[in-house]
């Protein structure tokens, strides 16, 4: 029996164009996949199996029209359950919002069905889609295929896990504080944070985002390879003016040099040992293709972290104490209590002293782009969590969230990230974080291409 569940998105997508291969076959053993491996990993929350086949159907008969069925063609892809998508409830793990059904898709949804892409199903998140770790009181615990002992990753920890186990070949993920890139390593798989404008995304659904989330969140791609990441963000990124932050910017721009800074400890992170050696692996396989890398430290990471908090704190604070209480789910009531005490209570001046600083600290990081086009950081200080770690203790929640220093400082300046999974320490993933300037995803990803030619760990895998 053909497995096209272990197919790249880029294969099949050629395959299903040229007719070769048939939307419907692929769709067909997609759900088989699903109703195979999901259950031990409950990454998918919710799938139709008859929507999909009749996706399949309709990209097949395109095609038999002589239609352009689009750039994703066929390719069975996952959304998490936080991004509207017509029909569905964007629950965003909280049985407050399970009745949330959304009446239009999100303009990121929108794009990937456009792109002739076959959404497969809706991928699990933390309440509130808080976390680095997927459990909620909704729909359960979702676990990691390489191993259940490990974190998932969060918030989109049931993208990641879903891709990795061969349920899609893309999985839709969010990033407003490492969302996307910290489920890609743990998982390891690769994942995009694009930079702020680049893809288009809104939630009809609910209110407007207030003005820290504006800045900071954006939609992204989770995938087994560069080239797949690549393929989604090119489908997501169409043009869609329902999102007032979508920029038309050429994807690729001016020639840059392949030269790269490798950042092993950034800003005073203290970062452990196989980390730092993955690191350095990386900048040996940019060398190897022709690149100069010279070890360097970043400009500020800790201060755009702390204003990140600050911004995004001062928000939730105003609306989301009453509705941790009405959700009654204690791993958010935990984690919300030891990000309130690690912040202090702004006033409207430290609110706006805090936009203000956002400028400076993009300046710099553009400077620094000027020099070192893509630089080489830690995804996280440590190795993948073991899994809920940060609900153990008030304690371990202040190291984990430290050893997350990239992750939340970035998201200030919005600026990309891509995560590059480069090997495995036993039975855990490790990988690397690629930065560059603002819109210059062209540059993560040439890097990420001859990063990976140098190894990643083995994708798509049964659960562990």
């Amino acid at each position: 029996m053909t497995e096209y569940w272990r197919l790249a998105a880029t294969q099949i997508a050629a395959l299903v164009r040229s007719r070769q291969l048939s939307a419907t076959e692929v769709a067909r053993d997609a759900l088989a996949r699903l109703d195979a491996v999901n259950p031990a990993l409950n990454a998918v929350i919710e799938h139709r199996p008859d929507e999909v086949l009749a996706q399949a159907a309709a990209i097949d008969a395109a095609i038999a029209r002589g239609d352009d069925a689009g750039l994703m063609a066929g390719v069975p892809t996952t959304i998490k359950v936080n991004t509207d998508q017509e029909g569905y409830a964007t629950t965003n793990g909280l049985r407050l919002q399970k009745g949330l059904v959304a009446q239009q898709d999100s303009p990121v949804v929108s794009n990937l069905r456009k792109a002739g892409a076959v959404l497969l199903g809706r991928t699990n998140t933390p309440a509130f889609s808080l976390r680095w770790f997927t459990r909620n009181s909704l729909h359960g615990h979702t676990k990691n295929p390489r191993d259940a002992g490990i974190t998932p990753g969060g918030s989109s920890g049931g993208a990641a896990s879903a891709v990795t186990a061969g349920i899609g070949a893309i999985a839709h993920g969010t990033d407003i504080g490492g969302s996307i890139r910290y489920p890609a390593y743990a998982c390891g798989v690769h994942g995009l944070r694009p930079t702020l404008g680049r893809i288009p995304a809104w939630n009809a659904s609910g209110p407007e985002r207030q003005v820290g989330a504006q800045m900071m969140a954006v939609s992204g791609p989770i995938a087994r390879s560069i080239g797949d990441v690549a393929l989604a963000y090119d489908a997501m990124r169409a043009r869609d003016i329902r999102d007032p932050w979508w920029v038309d910017v050429a994807h690729h721009g001016p020639a840059a040099p392949q030269r790269a800074a490798l950042c092993l400890a950034p800003d005073g992170l203290v970062v452990d040992a196989a980390v730092q050696d993955a690191m350095r692996d990386a900048g040996r396989r940019l060398e190897a293709a022709g690149w100069i890398v010279e070890e360097v430290d970043t400009p500020p990471l800790r201060r755009p972290a702390a204003l990140q908090a600050l911004l995004w704190l001062a928000e939730s604070r105003r609306g989301m104490n009453t509705a941790l209480v009405d959700e009654g789910d204690a791993d958010a009531q935990f984690v919300f209590a030891q990000m309130e005490a690690l912040c202090p209570l702004p006033d409207t001046n430290d609110f706006m002293d805090a936009l203000q600083a956002r400028a400076g600290f993009i300046r710099q990081w553009m400077a620094f782009f000027e020099r070192y086009p893509v630089a080489i950081t830690p995804v996280s200080a440590e190795l993948p969590f073991r899994d809920l770690e940060d609900v153990e203790s008030p304690e371990a929640f202040r190291r984990i969230i430290e050893a997350q220093l990239t992750q939340v400082g970035l998201p200030l300046m919005g600026l990309p990230g891509l995560t590059v999974s480069t090997g495995m320490v036993g039975s855990v993933p490790v990988g690397v974080q690629l930065l560059a300037g603002r819109y210059r995803e062209d540059l993560l990803l040439a890097a990420g291409l001859a990063i990976e030619a140098g190894g990643a760990p083995e994708s798509p895998i049964d659960p562990r």
